[in-house]
């Protein structure tokens, strides 16, 4: 009966860590361009300006906002 258990435990980590190595972002996604990276931060320092935020409510936001994308 232990047996049984110890393989179910077995089984069931094999398989959850393989499907986070398949859903873990791959190292070949192509680097954004510098001009790409600016027009980001602008995007994110605006919407930041129209919702009035200062010091550290700012910095949170934008650096939500840059890994985002600028898609908030």
């Amino acid at each position: 009966m232990k047996t049984l258990f110890v393989v179910a435990a077995l089984l069931t980590a094999v398989v959850a860590g393989d499907a986070a190595a398949q859903t873990a972002p791959t190292p070949n996604t192509p680097a954004m361009s510098a001009s790409g990276k600016k027009a980001i931060s602008k995007a994110c320092s605006e919407q930041a300006d129209a919702k009035g935020l200062h010091g550290k409510q700012r910095k949170k936001f934008r650096s939500e906002c840059r890994r985002k994308g600028a898609k908030m």
